[in-house]
């Protein structure tokens, strides 16, 4: 095998996924922005007048800077060890707006 196909560690079954132990202050940054901005999307459509049970649940959540760090950058996770799993390990995280976590943990 030679040429651009030449097989690297990657392609032999090293680590595929990189993604970093912690998070980097940059993506605690973009993950604050994240959640700002959907507050304000709340705050816009409640001010319009709009009425229905997404919303109203939405309403329930607390705000970015209401939660706590642990809960803006951890979210409960069953398989994960502690029960907690980092967010930049979770797609779509400000989509799912699961801000709560379960009594106790």
């Amino acid at each position: 095998m030679f040429g651009a196909f030449k097989p690297s560690f990657v392609a032999q079954g090293g680590l595929l996924w990189k993604n970093p132990f912690r998070m980097s202050a940059t993506r605690k940054a973009n993950v604050r922005k994240r959640l700002k901005a959907v507050d304000e999307v709340i705050s816009v459509v409640a001010k319009s007048g709009v009425e229905c049970k997404a919303l109203t649940e939405a309403l329930a959540l607390p705000k970015e800077s209401e939660m706590l760090p642990r809960d803006k950058y951890t979210v409960f996770s069953r398989t994960a060890n502690g029960y907690r799993k980092s967010l930049h390990k979770v797609p779509k995280f400000t989509k799912k707006t699961n801000r709560t976590s379960p009594p106790g943990f």
